[in-house]
């Protein structure tokens, strides 16, 4: 791509040096704050901010919801939303949208309205409040202790100023290029959902009806579980290992938790994948960690959230130091010869949870695990011997099934990558696409 004739100071230190010919202004010379309210709750269409797209919220009884939506901001065509709570602690989100169609956003955002669309694009605008937002220079905005910010923390902001036809090739073809990487990102999302689901078919089948396609099957008596090898028992899952969880911790408080200290405190956040990160995980001293035996954990145990996102599934390995858990996780441990814990991972891992957890779910708007209910989950039970094979078979095609996963999410992270540098490029003026 060309570059521009000559280039000048900006004066922003994030944005570095732009074209020549533009200017910097003020925000607040292009954009004013909106303060329209939606008063007597008279616009119904509800937005929400999602991955950096405003988008219509088809639920509104899904999360946590408003008693009224009169507090909410009216936002129109064009204006621009920026999330700028929770700084401190989220360093992940995308925290900027273009409002495509009329509707009433959370007023806990700043909505921007464009003091003259004859010479301000708002799409360009928002692609350079994007950039500025996944480049972390949003996060130099706040001082101190501060964990947002207001508009008076960025009306003084400079913003590029360019010919408004200039604005609008911008944004037109970063329109075009992005939807391509979009699309492209999009494809590669699919192929992870059919791999993902090829991997729940084959667990399913592998746990429930065995590797034998000759068996003779009977009926298990449990509706989602359907037929099982007639050798094999359904037994409760209280009869077939311990489980433990901890009902309390003599209130420890989370400025209890260390950086660096005697053990490791193992919460739901801390689940990559079917692992513990342990490089992420909390610590506590040794006297809290002793308090409580009840829920301290080994290498070979099994870990599974009960809050939250429940039955997400972690097999404890390669622990170098103790560790316990939270309040959020059950630990399975293996006290009976009935199961070796490798299937038992894979069972769990299996949709006889899941529907497990559909079938006995109460109503509750927050889901959660109980242990007496959990323990009374069905599970099938080959002899041992059939495990071993079992879990065998899902280690090796399974492992092969993630590592295509793995390719696809490198390939999406290359795909991200490379629309990032394009936007910055751009907007920035660092390339000339007229």
């Amino acid at each position: 791509m060309k570059r521009y004739e000559s280039y000048k100071d900006s004066g922003v230190k994030w944005l570095g040096e732009i074209p020549g010919h533009w200017e910097v202004y003020k925000l607040k010379y292009l954009f004013r704050l909106n303060k329209i309210k939606n008063v007597g709750n008279k616009c119904n269409t509800i937005l929400s901010l999602s991955y950096g797209k405003i988008i219509i919220k088809k639920d509104l009884n899904e999360g946590l919801t408003p008693e009224s939506y009169e507090s909410y901001q009216l936002l129109n065509k064009g204006d621009i939303v920026i999330r700028s709570t929770d700084l401190q602690n989220d360093h992940t989100s995308l925290r900027t949208g273009l409002v495509k169609s009329d509707g009433a956003i959370t007023s806990a955002y700043i909505g921007l309205k464009n003091l003259n669309v004859n010479l301000y694009d708002s799409r360009y605008y928002h692609y350079f409040l994007h950039d500025w937002d996944i480049t972390k220079a949003i996060y130099n905005e706040g001082k101190g202790l501060r964990q947002s910010l207001n508009w008076d923390d960025i009306k003084n902001m400079l913003l590029p100023v360019l010919d408004i036809n200039e604005q609008t090739a911008i944004a037109n073809y970063l329109d075009s290029v992005t939807s391509k990487i979009d699309e492209a990102i999009s494809q590669q999302q699919k192929m992870i959902d059919l791999l993902n689901e090829r991997k729940q078919i084959i667990i399913q089948n592998a746990v429930t009806k065995g590797l034998n396609p000759n068996a003779k099957m009977k009926d298990s008596g449990v509706e989602w579980i359907g037929e099982i090898p007639e050798d094999w028992e359904v037994l409760a899952l209280k009869y077939c290992c311990s489980l433990k969880a901890r009902i309390g911790w003599n209130g420890l408080k989370s400025e209890e938790f260390e950086e660096y200290s005697y053990a490791y405190l193992v919460t739901g956040q801390d689940f990559k994948g079917s692992m513990i990160n342990w490089k992420k995980c909390y610590q506590i001293n040794q006297k809290r960690y002793e308090e409580d035996p009840y829920i301290q954990i080994n290498n070979g145990d099994l870990l599974i959230t009960k809050d939250g996102t429940i039955g997400k599934i972690a097999k404890v390995i390669n622990l170098d130091k103790p560790a316990c858990l939270n309040s959020g996780i059950f630990v399975i441990k293996q006290t009976k010869n009935m199961y070796i814990q490798d299937y038992l991972f894979w069972m769990l891992s299996s949709n006889v949870l899941k529907e497990f957890n559909r079938f006995t779910q109460t109503g509750a708007t927050i889901a959660h695990l109980y242990q007496n209910v959990f323990e009374q989950m069905p599970c099938v039970l080959p002899c041992i011997e059939e495990q071993r094979k079992i879990s065998s078979y899902l280690n090796n095609s399974i492992s092969k099934i993630d590592y295509s996963i793995s390719q696809c999410n490198k390939m999406i992270s290359l795909l991200q990558e490379r629309k990032q540098i394009i936007i910055n490029d751009v907007v920035t003026g660092k390339v000339k696409v007229i």
